[in-house]
């Protein structure tokens, strides 16, 4: 049985996902893309995974270093997560942020940063999958996630115990 790329995508989006980018240093000038494609691994040791797409211009230059960050979106930094999912712009121009303990940027306004050094990379169709160990990491829980649902940004719903 064939599966239609168009159909996999539209039924996979109703999988609502939050929003990052994923952010290094290469030959000194930072480099980023936006991926949705993330998760938490492991609690022991503390792991994630990145599924980064092959045809990905910035992801072999991160690689190449060994480390990086995940910056997970905040609600309003939509503009930002479709600018950084350009390729051959300069993404990173009038976007203010920091450096991490590892000296990768750390975009400011974000919900959370996770700081990572690559474990191990595996192939997976049209993307690799990358492990990574979490070296430091931060959160604001003031902020709310930027999320993606059915092919566009999605606002939260806040969930209240009863």
């Amino acid at each position: 049985m064939s599966i239609d790329a168009d159909r996999f995508r539209a039924v996979l989006g109703h999988f609502p996902s939050g929003v990052t980018i994923v952010t290094g240093i290469a030959k000194g000038e930072p480099v980023g893309f936006t991926c949705q494609s993330f998760s938490s691994l492991s609690l022991d040791p503390p792991l994630v995974v990145l599924l980064p797409s092959l045809s990905s211009t910035s992801w072999p230059r991160i690689a190449d270093t060994g480390r990086f960050c995940i910056n997970v979106l905040a609600e309003h930094q939509g503009g930002l997560s479709t600018r950084f999912a350009r390729s051959g712009s300069d993404k990173f121009s009038g976007v203010a942020w920091t450096t991490s303990s590892t000296g990768v940027p750390v975009l400011e306004g974000a919900c959370a940063s996770i700081d990572c050094e690559i474990e191990q990379v595996h192939p997976g169709g049209d993307h690799l999958v990358v492990i990574a160990a979490v070296v430091d990491l931060a959160a604001d829980s003031a902020r709310g996630p930027l999320l993606f649902h059915r092919g566009r940004y999605a606002r939260r719903a806040d969930v209240h115990e009863a």
